[in-house]
């Protein structure tokens, strides 16, 4: 057991009767991570809002949430005053590494780039990492990401660490180790019915995640019109919530696609679930991404995705295998499905090929390494 575990995340958390909780995919790991914890310090902004059915309860036999000031850089005032909470917020992080058994960093974000920074000053302290986004060195990433991926990355710089990364990629260094991620256990394997694929009934699509420019929901939605137009029985449900629900809002209801088109906002796991094992296409066109959990949940579901190729997300869809990659680009995306369409067969092998892979990757497998990971050098805990 790790004797003293300290957390360095840039998620916000939120406290409820003294209990600390947070975004469901991140705690769902976490809690993994504290069953062989004997007392966890979270270091991490705190959040006002109330708790909403996507958060999770943090679960451990002893819980510090100490809570630092949140910290951006996307205007001139936001990084003027990052720059002065910098100093205050890596002297907590030293302080409390400072009598912590294993360090584990939340990488990339901003209060992740501060971590970063405070580990230097521990090179004989254990470290495990977690970079959750793209470690592509040849795509484009902000600047924050790009400087505590390469302090974490540098053997120099950082000592004693295991950086846990999606994918493998020629820059990494022996800091990194590849590693998964997994959204559901091996008892849930339940069958999943096969879908009936013809233009003459009705197909459903399917977005879940942040509603944010960068993970485009809008051409989702444009999507769906243009297969109506076309003359198939097409809906659409989208779930999660963003800066962009209002414009989407209004333009569903500009656009008289209310009938066709649902927002349904942040849902509990059982509801997305649903939602699943039900649609034939997931239409997930990101940006940026690292292992992207709703892939490869829709693929544990049988759930067709039609996605872009960053990250390791071509690994994920196999050449094609077991997805389909497009740019995002309206006409592709959608002459990509009518493809699909005509072609029931072929959409049921990939289909179930998507399946049977990413039932490969369970939260039964993550415990086993991550424990085996927790376990294999011999100081931590002492």
């Amino acid at each position: 057991m790790i004797k003293n575990f300290l957390v360095i995340s840039g998620s916000a958390n939120k406290i409820s009767s003294g209990e600390v909780w947070g975004y469901g995919p991140y705690i769902h790991e976490l809690n993994i991570w504290l069953k062989y914890v004997d007392h966890v310090t979270i270091i991490a902004p705190k959040s006002t809002e109330s708790i909403s059915p996507i958060d999770v309860k943090v679960v451990s036999k002893s819980v510090k949430f100490v809570e630092v000031p949140e910290v951006s850089v996307k205007s001139p005032l936001e990084i003027i005053k990052t720059l002065l909470l910098s100093p205050y917020i890596i002297t907590v992080i030293a302080f409390h590494a400072y009598s912590a058994s294993l360090i584990h960093l939340r990488a990339p974000s901003n209060l992740g780039f501060l971590g970063s920074i405070a580990q230097i000053f521990y090179p004989k302290k254990q470290k495990i990492a977690k970079y959750a986004a793209n470690f592509d060195f040849s795509s484009k990433q902000p600047l924050f990401n790009r400087l505590q991926r390469n302090i974490l990355n540098n053997t120099i710089l950082t000592r004693n660490i295991q950086m846990l990364v999606y994918g493998n990629w020629p820059q990494a260094t022996k800091n990194c180790l590849p590693f998964f991620t997994a959204s559901y256990f091996e008892k849930d394997k339940e069958p999943t019915p096969p879908r009936i694929l013809t233009k003459d009934t009705p197909i459903k699509l399917l977005y879940v995640g942040t509603l944010r420019s960068n993970k485009k929901p809008l051409l989702s939605i444009q999507v769906c019109e243009r297969l109506r137009k076309e003359g198939f029985q097409v809906t659409l449900d989208l779930y999660g919530d963003g800066p962009e629900r209002k414009l989407l809002e209004n333009y569903i209801v500009e656009n008289r696609a209310s009938s066709f088109i649902q927002l349904h906002g942040n849902q509990s796991k059982e509801t997305v679930k649903s939602a699943f094992q039900t649609s034939h296409f997931l239409i997930f066109i990101s940006k940026s991404e690292g292992w992207p959990k709703v892939v490869a949940e829709s693929m544990f579901w049988g759930c067709l995705p039609i996605t872009t190729a960053v990250s390791m997300v071509p690994e994920m869809i196999g050449n094609k295998e077991r997805g389909v990659l497009i740019h995002p680009n309206l006409d592709e995306v959608v002459d990509t499905i009518k493809s699909l369409i005509n072609s029931p067969a072929h959409y049921s092998e990939i289909a179930n090929n998507a399946m049977a892979w990413s039932r490969e990757f369970t939260f039964d497998k993550f415990e086993e390494k991550l424990r085996g990971l927790m376990e294999n050098d011999s100081t931590i805990g002492k």
